[in-house]
């Protein structure tokens, strides 16, 4: 996967939402297009942040893959990022500025997208993330096609403590906005999920655990069946056992656009 016709990215803000997580957004480059629930190539270089720190450090461009936050239709580019400790990208990435310059691939990639799915035909669209892997759901929740497809729409939001459980805001904020632009709009659910800490209005173990006790679909309202499409996004252990959870309720993973359960391969 070359890099060598990266487009230059302005950095336009920046939220900082816990010590481990952090969002930015950039410019957009003209023409550059990408379905919701993508993802693209990012680059920093080391000498040219730290330059603006007064800092020195290697002159070379290292290159991560991130899911766009932002929808398809938006003027810029938002991306959702966790801090690695000692990572040779996020560590620099971490003290981006306004102002600051990154790096962009302008070819998108992946297959969490709503079109790869044939069958079934849309009916529950089940969101299960965690950590960053909130970004491609934002995205697909800020277009109208994901509003006007489905009956409902589940996300179950997953992370350690109440602190790293980002854009609470916004998830509300978008469902509110969305659904009044569509005249029959997804009935949306959110189920909010902290694993490390009580928290009331939370559910309080891993995902595929609830899945398999039967408290996610309680909690939504909605039950896991053979119409419904599963979307996972997040850490691989999660999603490799969110998987087999889903399997035991009788659902298939989706295969040249037939099956329930589709995720994303770029770690």
């Amino acid at each position: 996967m070359s890099d060598d016709k990266a487009v230059v990215l302005t950095v336009l803000s920046k939220t900082v939402w816990s010590d481990s997580l952090f969002s930015f957004t950039t410019t957009r480059p003209d023409g550059f297009r990408f379905e919701a629930g993508q993802f693209v190539r990012l680059g920093v270089n080391p000498s040219k942040l730290a330059a603006n720190q007064g800092k020195d450090a290697p002159d070379e461009t290292i290159f991560r893959a991130y899911s766009v936050v932002s929808s398809p239709y938006d003027e810029a580019l938002e991306f959702f990022s966790v801090v690695v400790p000692d990572g040779a990208f996020t560590s620099q990435l971490k003290d981006l500025q306004v102002g600051d310059t990154l790096y962009l691939n302008t070819t998108p990639f992946g297959f969490l997208t709503l079109s790869r799915y044939q069958e079934p035909k849309p009916n529950t669209l089940w969101l299960l993330a965690t950590g960053t892997g909130l970004a491609p759901f934002l995205s697909m929740l800020q277009d109208l096609y994901t509003w006007q497809q489905y009956d409902n729409i589940v996300l179950a939001y997953s992370a350690r403590t109440v602190s790293e459980l980002a854009y609470q805001d916004k998830i509300h904020q978008i469902a509110d906005d969305f659904t009044s632009l569509v005249d029959n709009p997804a009935k949306f659910i959110y189920v909010p999920i902290v694993t490390r800490e009580a928290v009331a209005g939370c559910l309080n173990q891993r995902l595929p655990i609830l899945i398999a006790n039967g408290e996610l679909e309680k909690t939504a309202g909605i039950t896991f069946d053979q119409d419904c499409h599963a979307m996972l996004c997040g850490n691989p252990q999660m999603v490799d056992d969110t998987k087999e959870a889903l399997k035991a309720k009788g659902l298939t993973m989706n295969r040249r656009g037939v099956g329930n359960i589709a995720v994303e391969n770029y770690w």
